[in-house]
């Protein structure tokens, strides 16, 4: 079950404290889009610029993955002007292994941050590197993920348990 868990939680990518990765020699970010960075299938919007224009600032390398196509990811990307790996093929090790290549960093200095245990955090845990799951955005999703979340629930139930100091084992 480890293999799902991801290293933390938040509620949202914008309440993190994205200065305590420096401080643990992370200088990779991977980001997940949709119900990450910003509501389903919308666009990029202020406070999605002005978290990136930080990290940018902070010196980050940022890349976005999604397993979107084109039509989705390159606008998006674009605009924030980042790299990004389309049609990553999340869980799979491929998309992550090409962020890191085009930002420059090894598993141990990079995180992802995503939405979705089965795809986002698994990835990133089969990648190596460091993960972090944020809370979806918004509550209203196609029907293929409404179910991943349904199955999600008793994985997320016992991270949180053993995370509190409960009894779970593995």
């Amino acid at each position: 079950m480890r293999a799902f868990f991801p290293e933390d939680e938040v509620n949202s990518v914008y309440d993190f404290p994205f200065e305590s990765l420096t401080e643990r020699g992370i200088r990779g970010i991977i980001f997940d889009i949709d119900n990450t960075l910003v509501p389903p299938d919308a666009p990029v919007d202020a406070r999605c610029r002005a978290l990136i224009r930080a990290l940018k600032t902070a010196g980050f390398r940022i890349c976005l993955v999604s397993n979107n196509k084109g039509p989705r990811i390159v606008p998006f990307a674009t605009a924030l002007n980042l790299p990004y790996v389309e049609r990553a093929l999340k869980p799979r090790r491929y998309g992550y292994r090409r962020a890191m290549a085009r930002m420059g960093t090894a598993p141990a200095e990079t995180i992802a941050i995503g939405d979705q245990l089965f795809t986002d955090i698994w990835g990133a845990n089969r990648a190596g590197m460091h993960s972090l799951l944020v809370k979806p955005m918004e509550p209203k999703e196609e029907i293929q993920i409404l179910l991943k979340r349904l199955l999600e629930r008793p994985f997320l139930w016992y991270y949180r348990r053993k995370k509190a100091g409960g009894e779970a084992h593995d």
